[in-house]
């Protein structure tokens, strides 16, 4: 559906931008601290599914899975996706 292919999107970029998992930005921005204002950053999506891409000490850019029933799936999804190309990553 158009809005797995925007949430999906969303959570790559987020990943980039934060340069960590979003899972890891979902428990960071979920409870009362200074930190949950970043969960109004435009284009952030705080859910997991999405995660940096690093190789050789370098961020690349950033994966983001949607569409299955939860960010956890979701996330283990773009990690077997990133196990998959690790070797054409290493430069």
């Amino acid at each position: 559906t158009p809005h797995t292919v925007e949430v999906a999107e969303r959570k790559a970029w987020t990943a980039l931008s934060f340069r960590i998992p979003t899972s890891e930005m979902e428990k960071a921005t979920n409870q009362e601290t200074t930190m949950m204002g970043i969960r109004h950053a435009s284009n952030a999506l705080m859910v997991g599914g999405g995660l940096p891409i690093e190789a050789a000490g370098s961020l690349l850019g950033g994966i983001g899975i949607s569409g299955a029933p939860g960010g956890d799936l979701d996330e283990a999804c773009a990690a077997d996706g990133l196990l998959a190309i690790e070797d054409d990553l290493l430069f």
